[in-house]
């Protein structure tokens, strides 16, 4: 059985992983989410506007009243800075499995962020959300983001030739 219990502030060495607040749309927007070489490594394409971000931030704002929400913002601690973020989702009940996806803001990367972020997250699934297997996917143009995975012990199973 997994155990929620919503998107707890989890902290690192150097970083803070906290909900995301109404007020980091302008940030996450100039960060990472306008920014194509980042948005070419996700799902979804580069906002255009600060209003996309808006109205995706209040979502997810809105979704932290669910205790099986887990998204974090991912803050340096030095500064205050929002670099990204990252998620646990698509949980599978019967097998306590699930997915986890991020993003890094492209002035941040190879920093060691992105595995920074990335290990205590997993570890924070394992240790209190009692989740059995964790699952994430990179592109294949996108081999840094192979590595991060590596980093934290993560271990490739296979090469997905068409999602779909």
């Amino acid at each position: 059985m997994i155990n929620f219990s919503g998107t707890p502030k989890i902290e690192t060495d150097r970083l803070v992983l906290r909900r995301m607040k109404r007020s980091d749309s302008q940030k996450a927007f100039e960060h990472w989410l306008s920014d194509e070489r980042v948005s070419d490594n996700r799902i979804n394409a580069a906002h255009k506007t600060v209003s996309e971000t808006i109205e995706r931030d209040a979502k997810i704002v809105r979704y932290y009243a669910n205790i099986e929400f887990c998204w974090w913002a991912i803050e340096r601690k030095a500064d205050g800075t929002l670099i990204g973020e990252i998620d646990l989702y698509e949980f599978d009940y019967s097998t306590c499995n699930c997915e986890v996806s991020y993003s890094i803001g492209y002035e941040w990367w190879n920093q060691g962020f992105g595995t920074e972020a990335l290990r205590a997250v997993v570890e924070f699934g394992f240790r209190y959300m009692n989740i059995h297997k964790i699952t994430a996917a990179h592109n294949t143009d996108n081999p840094a983001s192979g590595k991060v995975m590596g980093k934290v012990g993560m271990e490739q199973e296979g090469t997905i030739r068409r999602d779909g």
